[in-house]
């Protein structure tokens, strides 16, 4: 199993040039002033930065994050478990990199059956990777526990969150959640701002159950649904008392065709 996961989407969602990145995530990030209140959890998008880089940055940018993060993205390959924890080592950005928080990918693993250790469902999976430049960038120091998220089952999403409440509660210090999740694809705009803001409703409302219902009732294909639900819940368990939509966009807004587009979100949870 490999300790160290290098990036396999630079050069193509975002700079492969160490400065060139640099630039970019900070002045993404400059756009989110840092909230007072600590963030528990905080969703954004994960396309390429000329789609989303803009609203990824300003809500991480906002976000008062604890120095230890848990990870939360969607499967989009099909590899490994289905709720796999990569459990040590760094991953790699260009011009840096990120360290796994070991202890902590231990304690949840041996608190949760349904948890795997499993580096196959990351190698070739983009949408945690995306986001690590904008938190590399607001803490270099930062720890993380990369968990990819592809059991659809509610009740086991559920069991998890509260599993993962339980350890987090007792840890020795704060964690806070990061969601990687686009909203609906490929439908029109005017559809896609119609459903996606139903989806983003039972957000703001922290109702996870109701934006799982709302998602398989309408069949709007957020990619990151079950790390959202589970993450959400997660967050209810430690007491969130608000949500704030940081923004929303579309890919037509960066420009491109409004007949086909996809969604993005970013979302603070406290």
């Amino acid at each position: 199993m490999p300790r160290d996961r290098l990036p396999i989407v630079a050069g193509q969602f975002y700079p492969q040039d160490p400065e060139t990145l640099s630039g970019v995530v900070r002045a993404a990030l400059a756009k989110g002033k840092e909230r007072q209140s600590p963030t528990l959890l905080a969703m954004a998008p994960h396309a390429g930065y000329m789609f989303s880089g803009r609203l990824a940055g300003e809500t991480l940018g906002a976000a008062n994050l604890a120095q230890t993060v848990i990870l939360l993205g969607p499967n989009h390959t099909g590899l490994g478990a289905s709720m796999a924890v990569w459990p040590h080592g760094r991953w790699h950005i260009p011009g840096g990199a990120l360290e796994v928080d070991a202890a902590l990918a231990q304690a949840l693993l041996e608190a949760e059956p349904s948890l795997s250790a499993d580096t196959a469902a990351h190698l070739r999976e983009h949408s945690l990777e995306v986001l690590l430049p904008f938190l590399f960038g607001k803490n270099p120091a930062m720890r993380i526990v990369p968990i990819a998220v592809a059991d659809p089952r509610p009740q086991v999403l559920a069991a998890v969150a509260a599993r993962m409440a339980e350890v987090t509660q007792k840890w020795e210090e704060p964690v806070s959640v990061v969601v990687s999740s686009d909203m609906n694809h490929f439908a029109d705009d005017a559809t896609t701002r119609k459903v996606d803001r139903l989806a983003i409703d039972r957000i703001l409302a922290l109702d996870p159950m109701g934006l799982y219902g709302v998602v398989r009732e309408h069949g709007i294909s957020m990619c990151g649904v079950y790390p959202m639900t589970l993450g959400l819940q997660w967050a209810c368990i430690r007491g969130a008392k608000t949500a704030e939509l940081v923004g929303y966009a579309t890919s037509a807004d960066a420009g491109g065709d409004t007949d086909r587009v996809v969604g993005y979100c970013g979302v603070l949870v406290a």
